[in-house]
């Protein structure tokens, strides 16, 4: 059976039409750009010939053949632009009709001063000269009297808008702005308007380059697709929108310009970002719009951010565990913040650390102590967290982080019906600080004899063991060390630093100098077990754990107050008693040389009634066999 095409669809839509829906044939496609792949499609009505581009979401026809040369398609969402003084139709959305068909007619590359070359067709003339005339080929298209469907979908001759109808030429610009989707956004269109609503609401940062002092701020907008995208605003642009913007309202925005997204600074899913300019316009929507939300997530599970890469942004959702005091931090710039360290864990059987940092601390951070200091288990959703791989993975705020303390959403719902019916009391492996996968519920026992003789930490991977043992040695001319007290990110640098001339500090990493440095412990010590002796390496946290004090206290006593008595008290008091010490075991190379290193990630005191209990239960084990 014969397929018209549209007529007169080309002169039409060069013309300003974008309701008519007509149906065209693609003649060519053709790839585009070397950074970023886009498709240049060669269309046709029957007569005459345009080249159209293709938004970027729709790429996968291509790539999965569903439109080819040949292809008869209907345009759906489509405007026409200008680009480089030369008319092309950007399409947004678009469907297959046919995937494969014969050319039709004798198409041409359409001049504009041949739109009045075109005479409106009837639609009701299927024997119109852009029949295929190859009915045999499109049979094979028409199974199951699938072209039966074609023809309600041929449109009529475009006819234009009411509102300009017999008014003459429209002016450039004159035409209102028609609302899209935010996902059908390209820097191709010339004309367009989003409604959606402000989700974030960035700071006003100031800069300063060669072209001198500057001011900016961003905002984030989500629409009822789903779509977001960001805004930024430049100087100017800055004074007239900041105090405009509001986090939750919706708004009309248009006439901005659309750049490629810079994913340093820009996580959302988008590689668009629109720039605010002098024209642009931004209208508060005073109705509410129920059809956008107020927040989109895109959950990850926290046993998946054990594989995350460094620096990648996640949104993440669990129950509050645990809430440190906020601490006060010296930044690398001499500034001080302050710094609150949470826990959160979820379903997947593991936990994370979440670092706060400045106002999150005091705001979001003081409300989730005080919640958990009364006795409840907060519901804590992250939007736009920072994964860091120090120590294992942790989650930092940013800029652009937003939280959530219990929120009504399907995952906080069924994360709550899981913590109060047993989640509470199940146990959680920590993918944060180096802690043994396993966990103390399911440890991977050796003695000391067993870590050299299984060659344990030597398969390219490090292994992590629980040895109960004693400590027999503690080297205490180099306990610790001094470190550097600024912060990197979202992490203390703790780099050596040493004494400047001036008799302060200074970090060769960070280039700075301060009055004051941390002290880090870095111990060397010997622990023993019935089966032999080993070297191992413990770290702040757990010299802290082994010592009960804290490296700077150890410091003062030896160095400052000169104190040796007292300090060789706090040493023996920690020798030849048990500890449980969990091990992160893993082959190192020093120079040349491969060697074994042993970390100690945690020392507790042996507990001998939880012990008593464990070796019952071996007891029990083998004689059950």
């Amino acid at each position: 059976m014969p397929v018209n095409l549209t007529p007169n669809a080309i002169s039409a839509i060069i013309a300003g039409d974008v309701n008519s829906k007509p149906l065209l044939q693609v003649l060519d496609i053709k790839l585009m750009g070397n950074t970023q792949e886009r498709y240049r499609l060669l269309v046709s009505d029957g007569v005459a010939t345009q080249h159209a581009m293709l938004a970027t979401q729709l790429n996968d026809r291509v790539k999965s053949a569903r439109v080819c040369k040949g292809s008869v398609i209907q345009l759906i969402d489509y405007i026409c632009s200008t680009v480089q003084n030369r008319k092309i139709i950007v399409v947004l959305n678009m469907e297959t009709i046919i995937p494969d068909c014969q050319i039709i007619g004798n198409p041409k590359m359409f001049m504009e001063s041949d739109s009045g070359a075109q005479k409106p067709v009837s639609s009701n003339n299927f024997g119109f000269k852009t029949m295929a005339t190859n009915t045999n080929n499109l049979s094979a298209h028409s199974a199951g009297n699938n072209m039966q469907s074609l023809r309600p979908t041929v449109q009529p001759p475009y006819q234009p808008p009411p509102n300009y109808k017999n008014h003459g030429a429209i002016m450039k610009n004159e035409a209102p702005a028609r609302i899209i989707p935010i996902a059908a956004l390209n820097p191709y269109q010339g004309r367009w308007a989003i409604k959606a609503r402000v989700t974030a609401k960035g700071d006003i940062r100031r800069y300063n380059n060669a072209r001198g002092d500057g001011k900016v701020f961003s905002f984030d907008l989500l629409d009822s697709d789903g779509g977001e995208i960001r805004a930024t605003c430049f100087n100017a642009v800055v004074d007239r929108f900041y105090d405009i913007i509001d986090v939750g309202k919706v708004f009309l925005i248009s006439k901005g310009s659309l750049k490629p997204a810079q994913k340093t600074f820009n996580h959302l899913k988008n590689e668009w970002e629109i720039f605010l300019e002098a024209s642009s316009t931004v209208d508060i929507c005073l109705d509410e719009d129920g059809s956008i939300p107020t927040q989109q997530f895109s959950f990850t599970p926290i046993n998946e951010i054990e594989l995350a890469e460094n620096n990648s942004i996640v949104d993440v959702i669990g129950v509050v565990t645990t809430v440190n005091p906020s601490v006060p931090i010296l930044r690398r710039n001499g500034m001080e913040t302050q710094r609150r360290i949470l826990n959160l864990k979820d379903q997947s059987g593991r936990s994370v650390e979440l670092t706060l940092w400045g106002g999150f601390c005091n705001k979001e951070g003081q409300k989730l102590q005080e919640i958990v200091d009364s006795g409840f288990f907060p519901i804590l959703a992250v939007k736009a967290g920072k994964v860091n791989d120090f120590n294992g993975k942790s989650i930092g705020t940013i800029s652009s982080t937003q939280l959530f303390i219990d929120p009504d959403s399907p995952e906080a719902r069924n994360l709550r019906v899981w913590f109060d019916q047993g989640g509470k009391n199940t146990a959680s492996q920590s993918i944060s600080r180096d802690v043994m996968p396993g966990g103390p519920n399911n440890e991977i026992c050796k003695t000391v004899f067993q870590i050299k003789d299984e060659g344990l930490g030597r398969m390219g991977r490090p292994d992590w063991v629980t040895v109960k043992a004693s400590l027999s040695f503690i080297r205490t001319d180099t306990f610790c060390y001094t470190a550097c007290p600024l912060i990197i990110g979202d992490r203390q640098c703790n780099k050596k630093v040493t004494r400047s001339g001036n008799s302060r500090w200074q970090c060769d990493r960070c280039n700075q100098e301060f009055e004051e440095c941390d002290y880090r412990y870095l111990l060397q010590a010997q622990i023993q077990d019935h089966s032999g002796v080993t070297w191992v390496t413990a770290f702040q946290e757990s010299g802290e754990e082994i010592l009960g004090c804290s490296a700077k206290v150890l410091y003062n006593l030896k160095y400052e107050e000169q104190d040796e008595v007292r300090f060789a008290e706090i040493i023996r008091s920690c020798l030849f008693i048990q500890y449980i010490f969990r091990l992160k075991i893993k082959e190192e190379v020093y120079g040349d040389e491969q060697r074994v290193k042993i970390t100690v990630v945690k020392a507790e005191k042996v507990n001998y009634s939880a012990e008593s209990r464990n070796l019952l239960d071996l007891i029990l084990k083998v004689h059950s066999r």
